[in-house]
């Protein structure tokens, strides 16, 4: 039986609709200003606890695909992880140059003489410019847990940038945990690394913590920062998935100021994982804040090779594509193949 009507929620009289106007939708600055991609699948994404390293044939096809849908840069690894890491980066870098690629190559390294060195080598026998991404932990607890001081942190930094900087290389301060650590540290790491020549400053969710509120302030703050320098300094966002929020948080970052976001293609990464950067396509797309005209129907072989390459199965509820049977993924999924988003111009391969 149906409860008395009104016994728990208090009738109203309908109102009538009929004239009502609706207003425009509201479109903000940010939203038509453009956001570059940052593909970490090949560096950030071997840190995955399932799955195997790719072999450079597949991270070769890798490149290709990301240069054909228009992504802007990859990182290429981590060549101070060892010589695997740095022929396979150089060999990345070499096909770039060889080849035209539109896409632009970086390597990361932490803050540390060598780890730079190593970036600078790669970059010399490729006979390209390798963007340095360069990395520490910033918050209290990574220092606690590493025994590091506040001071240890800015030195260590100021050395790396510099010796990318002297090697006329472009250097992004990636600030690991930066969600995590206090305004005025980040400020001080900020304007010393602005000082030093960094050219890109990297807002990082390391642990996944963020809220796309936190996201926003957190980037208009960094934005304030870097407005207060009058420096020419570009802001990165990159986030992980541990709660769930690294796709609304990177939204959040684009939308609050941030020109390059970054992401794992499958959301592959360490953990729960990192952004997927196919979504983050697609819905940059679909929202007019993609930096260049995007060939989203390679999306579906992207995904396909990463999953081949990296033994990572493409989940049976992915939002761009449905599995069919045989394990494959064969289509646009749900509502998209009713012409409800743009993204039905996304067929997975053949």
């Amino acid at each position: 039986m149906h409860p008395p009507r009104g016994l728990y929620v208090k009738s109203v009289k309908p109102r009538d609709l009929s004239q009502q106007v609706l207003p425009e939708p509201s479109v903000g600055v940010r939203d038509l200003t453009p956001v570059l991609l940052h593909d970490e699948t090949l560096r950030d994404g071997l840190q995955t606890p399932s799955g195997q390293d790719a072999v450079i044939d597949d991270k070769l096809e890798f490149l290709h695909l990301l240069d054909q849908i228009g992504v802007d840069s990859l990182s290429t690894g981590l060549p101070a992880a060892g010589p695997r890491a740095v022929a396979d980066a150089t060999r990345l870098c070499r096909e770039i140059a060889d080849q035209g690629l539109r896409i632009r190559p970086g390597c990361a390294g932490r803050t540390v003489i060598g780890d730079v060195a190593r970036i600078v080598d790669v970059s010399q026998a490729a006979g390209i410019s390798v963007e340095v991404m360069t990395f520490i932990g910033s918050s209290p607890i990574r220092r606690y847990v590493e025994g590091w001081s506040l001071d240890f942190v800015r030195k260590q930094s100021s050395a790396a940038i510099r010796l990318g900087v002297a090697e006329g290389l472009p250097v992004t301060y990636v600030t690991e945990d930066t969600t995590r650590t206090p305004p005025d540290v980040l400020r001080e790491l900020f304007i010393a690394a602005i000082d030093d020549g960094a050219t890109r400053l990297c807002l990082c969710d390391t642990a996944g913590h963020a809220t796309p509120h936190g996201t926003k302030k957190l980037v208009e703050f960094a934005r304030s920062v870097v407005e207060e320098t009058g420096a020419d300094v570009g802001l990165d966002w990159h986030g992980h998935d541990d709660r769930g929020l690294s796709l609304a948080n990177g939204l959040a970052a684009a939308e609050a100021g941030v020109d390059r976001v970054h992401g794992c293609v499958l959301g592959i990464g360490e953990r729960v994982g990192n952004t997927p950067l196919e979504l983050m396509i697609a819905h940059l797309d679909a929202r007019v804040l993609a930096s260049t005209e995007r060939d989203l129907t390679r999306l579906g072989d992207l995904c396909r090779c990463a999953s081949r390459a990296l033994a990572r199965p493409i989940p049976t509820n992915h939002p761009l594509f449905f599995v069919d049977s045989e394990g494959d993924a064969a289509a646009p999924s749900g509502a998209f193949r009713g012409g409800l988003s743009p993204w039905t111009r996304m067929p997975a391969g053949d």
